[in-house]
């Protein structure tokens, strides 16, 4: 009997939704006793900042153009390889419960297993899981949350937003904000989490075991349950630390970066990739935001009861002190910062600094530490193998994440690849207390029909946007360390050239090749 592995995930969570990450608003005493038990690392990033490519990468151990998911719509090949599948091979049991996202979700044919086994409900084999029980953001959609709740509480299926709707809501109007009737019980958090402690169940006690417990909050849309709506006041918050403080010092910061972002702010030219196409970030109030991020506060910490109900029940089957816990997201949000919210093609920390807890297993011996050097998703993959006691497989390109605070240099990559025909493609570092940036030439015949994409403005008469375009020659360059919230872009200061330059070297040295031919996006979502 060897050790266990409890893999936590959420979705579009930022580095400080805990508590031990400098959090000051939800109450998450779950997860921060695991930090000071285990390894927290503070300079976590995500291999791309939208769920496809960065759930993958977690899979898969590998870059983004590497497993070929490249963007949200452009499905994980079916012969990319799992980590499951070798953990299975290695003799432990294997589940992944709530949410999954390697293909399209915009798939009312079922073309894709992941929403055919969903239409079926069935429950597996799957990538490597020889069990699964999908949930997504609500009822709406495949999944087999959906089949649940439709036929054990039917009353209570109505009331869900859909995923990017921009619906006016709350007590401020804000967008994607609404509390709905569903039980506490059947809301979706609790729901993966008994469907974790069931499977649980289902197991021999000497059985080796890899859950993959993947959670679709905090991620739009903001409803939650109406019963506890109350337990954050939106009142009484702040505006995020990020957040400038006023329009006039956010369109100074933004324009001293590549053009998308202000045209994004202002609504000149839409966030079509990863946000609502109708939403324009000028038009938020200083009090729409703090509704917002009160919201994300409570759903992370119904996050951290849910882990702690899993926890307690481990301890209870006598298991807790063979289980390695890791928690951690696939991206983050902006939740304020810059004045704007969602995510899309923006490679700053509110969007790829992953909150990542390590808690080994207590049979392991392996003291506390946290690490400040950078680590990324396609790291969770060896490190699952390090724990397991097998060799990683040749193609994880990412290597097991370290255990103690000193050690050899690391860095992290980031991709962006568009799915839509904005085209907008970049490539960033994290190392040395530095995010490197460099935009490639856009490609603009990427993606279905322009007039497809922009459907939405054409229906309602309103001119189609422009395109941005890119020569290859813009990017950012941010000091984290002294700029912790990125709004001074140091990418034209001459005291940084050189530092920028060999970034940029180092970026185009250590990306794989990538898969050809690229794979092309199917559908949205």
């Amino acid at each position: 009997m060897g050790r266990k592995i409890l893999f936590i995930t959420t979705d579009q969570q930022r580095y400080d939704a805990y508590g031990c990450n400098g959090g000051t608003v939800a109450r998450t005493p779950v997860t921060d006793q695991l930090a000071a038990e285990g390894i927290r690392y503070e300079r976590a990033y995500c291999a791309n900042v939208i769920c496809t490519p960065a759930r993958s990468s977690m899979l898969t151990g590998q870059h983004p153009r590497t497993h070929g998911a490249i963007a949200n719509g452009v499905p994980l090949p079916q012969d990319a390889p799992s980590i499951a599948e070798t953990l299975a091979d290695a003799g432990y049991r294997t589940a992944l419960i709530g949410k999954v996202h390697f293909e399209p979700i915009a798939d009312p044919e079922a073309k894709f297993p992941q929403n055919r086994l969903a239409a079926t409900d069935t429950h597996g084999p799957y990538r490597g899981f020889d069990y699964v029980s999908f949930a997504g953001h609500g009822p709406l959609g495949a999944s087999h949350y959906a089949n649940w709740l439709r036929k054990n509480h039917p009353d209570q299926v109505d009331g869900f937003l859909r995923i990017f709707a921009t619906t006016p809501g709350g007590d401020t109007g804000a967008p994607a904000v609404k509390a709905h009737q569903v039980a506490r019980e059947n809301y979706h958090t609790d729901w993966i989490a008994d469907q974790v402690i069931t499977w649980l169940d289902s197991l021999d006690d000497d059985e080796d075991w890899f859950c993959w417990m993947s959670f679709p909050d905090p991620h739009h849309p903001w409803d939650l349950p109406q019963s506890e709506r109350d337990r954050i006041d939106w009142r009484t918050l702040d505006l995020p630390a990020g957040h400038p403080g006023s329009p006039e010092r956010i369109r100074e910061i933004l324009s001293d970066r590549p053009a998308h972002w202000l045209a994004w702010y202002d609504g000149s030219v839409p966030n079509i990739d990863a946000a609502p196409g109708d939403f324009v970030p000028a038009n938020l109030t200083d009090d729409q935001i703090r509704e917002v991020n009160a919201v994300v506060h409570i759903k992370n910490e119904l996050l951290d009861e849910a882990y702690g109900r899993v926890l307690d029940h481990l301890r209870q089957r006598g298991q807790l002190d063979d289980t390695d816990v890791i928690i951690t997201t696939d991206h983050g949000e902006f939740q304020g910062d810059l004045g704007l919210l969602f995510k899309g093609p923006y490679h700053v920390d509110a969007l790829m600094r992953l909150p990542m807890i390590w808690r080994p297993a207590p049979s392991a011996g392996l003291e506390p530490a946290v690490v400040s050097q950078p680590v990324s998703q396609i790291d969770l993959a060896p490190t699952f193998c390090s724990i397991a006691g097998i060799e990683t497989p040749d193609w994880i390109e990412g290597t097991a994440m370290p255990t103690a605070p000193d050690g050899p240099r690391r860095r992290a990559l980031i991709e962006w690849d568009s799915q839509l025909d904005t085209g907008y493609r970049m490539r960033t570092i994290a190392a040395d207390g530095w995010l490197c940036t460099a935009y490639e030439p856009t490609e603009t015949d990427y993606g279905l029909p322009r007039a497809q994409r922009y459907a939405e403005f054409d229906r309602n008469g309103a001119p189609v946007p422009e395109l941005i375009t890119y020569d290859g020659s813009e990017g950012e360059l941010y000091n984290v360390i002294d700029d912790p919230h990125q709004w001074h872009n140091r990418w034209n200061d001459p005291d940084a050239r050189e530092i920028r330059d060999a970034m940029v070297a180092e970026i185009y040295r250590a990306l794989p090749a990538g898969r050809q031919p690229r794979l092309r996006p199917v559908a949205m979502g």
